[in-house]
């Protein structure tokens, strides 16, 4: 049953050193705010795990959070590379992360799998591509009705899932609109699931076809109103564009990189999230 904590105590008892832990997302409900609270917190040896790593994952690579790391596509989305990413694959600064790369249908049906209990899952996929050469992950299986050649890859089943959400009502049952992604099978193919939402209401006013996460899938909730930003919450808030375009500079170099982390994440304050929030209202 999911239990209501602050930010900074749903991280603290969700996630561990070690863990393998999905902060999923699709183009908006990005959760920044929890990735940048795992950061103050300082946790180490993380298998990260995401589709589509980006801002989020750069800094936290960045900052050297990440033992190995299972995505499909990386990238800073409209802009380029993910720099801290590329530093420690080539470099190895901080560290030099474990990579396991796959195709975005590939994580799907893999969390999809980790959703259903399933070790494995198969899709027709890969043919004629080249990563199975540098991913031992990436198997084939023949199909015992037909006899056909299939891809098939783990399934994800993380320690730990963080998510951003539109809303939560008093009883911990959460709505998510807009872009939908992979949030929901990341939350039922977890241990735990941490989900931050704009607000709390007293009803959820759902449609029909509304994706709602039930308060048993979740472990904890946490009222983190902008926490998906500089990505966008379909309904609350814009996607920041030049915040993505922005980190390429700052991402470009060590030192740059570092001190941005340091002023706006180490030692960011309750009061400095607070304007940016009603900065976001605002441009509403």
């Amino acid at each position: 049953m999911a239990t209501f904590l602050s930010l900074a105590d749903a991280v603290r008892e969700n996630l561990h050193d070690g863990d393998v832990v999905a902060f999923e997302g699709f183009t908006h409900l990005i959760p920044h705010a929890a990735a940048h609270e795992a950061i103050r917190q300082g946790f180490r040896d993380l298998t990260l795990v995401r589709m589509t790593p980006d801002l989020v994952y750069d800094q936290m690579i960045g900052m050297g959070m990440a033992k190995k790391l299972i995505f499909s596509y990386a990238g800073n989305p409209g802009v380029g590379l993910l720099r801290r990413l590329r530093d420690a694959v080539e470099n190895g600064w901080p560290n030099s992360p474990e990579i396991e790369e796959h195709s975005h249908a590939a994580m799907a049906n893999a969390y999809e799998a980790g959703a259903a209990g399933l070790p494995l899952a198969v899709l027709r996929g890969y043919r004629g591509a080249g990563l199975a050469e540098v991913n031992p992950n990436i198997r084939s299986i023949i199909c015992p009705f037909t006899g056909e050649k299939l891809a098939a890859v783990p399934s994800i089943r993380p320690d730990v899932s963080f998510v951003h959400a539109q809303k939560a009502d008093r009883k911990g049952n959460v709505l998510v609109e807009g872009i939908i992604g992979i949030q929901k099978e990341a939350v039922l193919a977890a241990k735990r699931a941490v989900v931050t939402v704009e607000e709390i209401v007293d009803d959820l006013s759902t449609h029909t076809n509304a994706c709602v996460l039930p308060d048993w899938t979740i472990t904890a909730i946490a009222v983190v109103p902008g926490g998906a930003h500089p990505s966008y919450t379909h309904g609350y808030y814009d996607r920041d564009n030049a915040k993505y375009i922005e980190w390429d500079r700052i991402a470009a170099d060590r030192d740059s990189f570092t001190a941005w982390m340091k002023e706006n994440v180490l030692e960011a304050t309750p009061d400095d999230f607070n304007d940016r929030v009603a900065d976001l209202r605002r441009a509403r």
